[in-house]
């Protein structure tokens, strides 16, 4: 039987969450990263994947600028560099110079893919949909990768940006 709460009472039961980092590059041509919890798979065919961004960040204007993004699913090694992405804007700080994040080009589309993430996906935009505080973005993926070497995914566990693997 379920009983009516707060919406925000409610939400805390969403852990474990995913974490995915999307890279998009800017107008001076620099990929900027930034850490996100809203993702999911918009369609299997074609394959699309969606990220909601904030109204407000630095990433909408790059992604704006170049019609395209890389989703990567961090690896559970990769905590500390997912909590720097998502606690700078790249309209002060170049996010990879300043971390020791290793990236690869990308196959298909301007932009980079993290060389120690479980998986990437190319993804170019096919929509864009103003959703309250976020912009939900549709990418159609073009190119995936996966890690040579099979690591544990990284997940947000707990309140408080508490990250780590799933159990």
């Amino acid at each position: 039987m379920q009983k009516q709460v707060e919406y925000a009472e409610a939400v805390r039961t969403k852990y474990p969450e995913q974490v995915v980092i999307a890279i998009a590059r800017d107008k001076a041509g620099r990929p900027n990263p930034v850490t996100l919890g809203w993702t999911m798979f918009a369609s299997g065919e074609p394959p699309m994947m969606a990220i909601a961004v904030a109204a407000g960040h630095y990433t909408v204007k790059a992604i704006e600028h170049s019609k395209c993004f890389t989703i990567a699913y961090p690896s559970a090694e990769m905590a500390e560099v997912a909590l720097f992405f998502g606690s700078r804007s790249g309209r002060d700080t170049d996010k990879f110079a300043a971390s020791d994040c290793r990236t690869e080009p990308a196959r298909q589309i301007d932009s980079v893919l993290l060389s120690d993430a479980v998986a990437n996906f190319e993804c170019v935009e096919e929509a864009r949909v103003q959703a309250g505080d976020h912009i939900l973005y549709i990418g159609r993926v073009v190119a995936a990768h996966v890690n040579a070497e099979p690591k544990p995914r990284l997940y947000t566990v707990a309140p408080g940006h508490k990250l780590g693997p799933v159990r």
